[in-house]
């Protein structure tokens, strides 16, 4: 017989949800004891501030927080906060960066925290002329989206510029705006998605359309990170590897099959840090893989060549959403003490150091692809972390 759903859960207390689970999924008396203990031995995050954060709250699941060192990112130093279930992923982007050190380490760059939020407007007469009248009058447009008494409002961030598009489907044609919103050190979905409601009413009157989707993007590629490091050859094992590693990344150019892993090992990186810091490591998925795929064919986020030297020469550019304020940021204070712990300032030092990590990532990754293979330093570190 099938188990018959549960109700009402968030209606009850959290002692009385953690009862209902137990009985619900035949839980021991051991296993109600763990979940129990769960929300007290956890005093980064507490039972009320789980509470404020998510719903159906039973427990507090935890993992390992690692820090990743000889990371230097234009000339400053910084500590990684990762958190991470692998073995090897904080200890081979400690190693990658300690291999960039004789070459100075990483140099980065971010643009502008601009995010896009997207208001499509269906029942569109004539989507090139309403276009057209968009266009005429974009200052009024964004005039609607703007919360005068917001703080990115008062800062001069806030609704900056917007974009039209045309989209033909399959039975029927959708008017795109693109909202462009400076969230500066938010991630910003909360600030985009209110400024698309406010702005989603004026557009269907001048268009005579339906606003039918008011929401950002996370393919959000006016927030691009790049990062470029020059990674000793001796270090890294010989120019025989450096070679190596440059016909693994031809590989993974030229197969998608071997790209998505290839990729994937860069986001190791990016997503402990980002998990870390209270930042939405699925939103910097998502938006990674699409652009990724931005030429039409999936390839590397990452480009590797060799100097005169012949030493390997890696850059990385991908968007890279992050905010150093707001969100989980504010209410969980483990990600707080994370941000201070990485030493950055904002959100775009933020994505500096995330794009730069990612690289790193990615060198450690190939090397023991190309050189003992990836499982034998995988096992290795089982066994000492088992022993």
């Amino acid at each position: 017989m099938a188990k018959r759903t549960l109700s009402g859960l968030h209606q009850l207390s959290t002692a009385r949800r953690q009862k209902t689970v137990a009985q619900f999924s035949r839980l021991t008396a051991a296993e109600q004891r763990l979940l129990r203990s769960s929300l007290l031995r956890t005093p980064g995050l507490g039972k009320a501030t789980a509470e404020s954060m998510i719903e159906n709250v039973v427990g507090i699941f935890s993992l390992p927080l690692g820090v990743a060192t000889n990371f230097r990112v234009n000339g400053k130093e910084h500590l990684v906060p990762m958190v991470v279930e692998e073995p090897s992923v904080v200890a081979a982007a400690s190693n990658a960066a300690k291999m960039a050190r004789p070459g100075g380490g990483f140099t980065a760059t971010a643009s502008g925290p601009i995010m896009i939020g997207q208001i499509h407007l269906e029942k569109v007469k004539d989507p090139l002329g309403a276009a057209e009248d968009i266009f005429r009058r974009r200052m009024d447009v964004l005039r609607a989206a703007r919360l005068p008494d917001s703080s990115l409002e008062r800062r001069g961030a806030g609704p900056v510029d917007l974009e039209v598009r045309v989209i033909r489907g399959h039975r029927e044609t959708f008017l795109v705006v693109h909202l462009l919103v400076d969230v500066g050190d938010a991630m910003g979905a909360n600030a985009v998605n209110s400024r698309c409601e406010l702005a989603a009413p004026y557009l269907e009157r001048l268009t005579g359309g339906k606003a039918r989707l008011r929401i950002l993007s996370n393919l959000a590629d006016r927030r691009l990170a790049h990062a470029k490091a020059v990674f000793d050859k001796d270090l890294l094992g010989g120019k025989k590897v450096v070679e190596h590693i440059l016909t693994a990344y031809r590989i993974a150019e030229a197969d998608p099959y071997r790209c998505a892993t290839h990729n994937k090992g860069v986001m190791n990186g990016i997503d402990a840090l980002a998990l870390a810091t209270g930042n939405d490591w699925r939103a910097l998925e998502a938006g990674a893989h699409v652009y990724a795929s931005k030429t039409g064919r999936y390839e590397s986020l990452t480009r590797y060549s060799k100097n005169a030297r012949g030493d390997l020469v890696g850059e990385i550019e991908l968007p890279l959403a992050l905010g150093s304020v707001g969100g989980s940021t504010r209410a969980n204070p483990m990600a707080a003490l994370c941000l201070k712990i990485a030493g950055v300032g904002s959100s775009k030092e933020l994505a500096m150091l995330a794009a730069s990590v990612g690289l790193a990532q990615n060198v450690a990754a190939l090397r023991a692809l190309v050189s003992e293979g990836i499982q034998a330093g995988h096992m290795r570190l089982h066994r000492r972390l088992k022993r």
